[in-house]
């Protein structure tokens, strides 16, 4: 097993253990009340633990990012990054984040991704993926997981952190 992938199964079963002793406190799930918040989020690119680190993937993928959440559970989400692959990347969405587990908030990122040559040729493509969450006061992170699809997305988990502006 390669370090990279050892490192991402170490930090998934740190947030599933966090999860847990919190599901123990808050009950397993909350429903995260829907109210309109006016937050403005700037981010990092990725670092990524591939599934499969065979190919010569690119795990440090710098960039940026902007969040703006405009309620409790829903932000429009932009930004660009150095992605896996060694191409430039974009991405402009939607993420809906409506459960929680303790301080962890869970959901999923829907919208548009380009710049991987095996999908669409590295143009846009519709994307869809499960994101976790965590912040305290104005820091966070974002774990994402990534699916592998066959030979044109390489999966993995990708964690990018974030300072809330405002």
């Amino acid at each position: 097993m390669r370090s990279g992938l050892k490192a991402a199964c170490a930090l998934s079963g740190l947030m599933f253990a966090m999860a847990c002793h919190a599901a123990d406190k808050y009950g397993p799930f909350d429903e995260i009340e829907y109210q309109p918040l006016k937050e403005l989020w700037l981010s990092t690119g990725f670092e990524t633990w591939h599934f499969d680190s065979g190919p010569d993937l690119n795990g440090h993928n710098p960039g940026w990012g902007i969040d703006y959440r405009f309620s409790t559970t829903l932000s429009v989400t932009g930004g660009k990054f150095f992605n896996s692959d060694r191409h430039d990347s974009n991405y402009l969405g939607l993420s809906w984040q409506p459960l929680a587990a303790g301080p962890f908030r869970l959901g999923m990122f829907g919208g548009l991704l380009d710049g991987y040559p095996r999908m669409q040729g590295g143009g846009t493509f519709l994307a869809a993926v499960p994101v976790i969450s965590a912040e305290y006061g104005r820091i966070g992170a974002n774990l994402i997981i990534v699916p592998t699809i066959q030979d044109r997305i390489y999966g993995g988990i990708s964690l990018q952190l974030k300072l809330k502006l405002y």
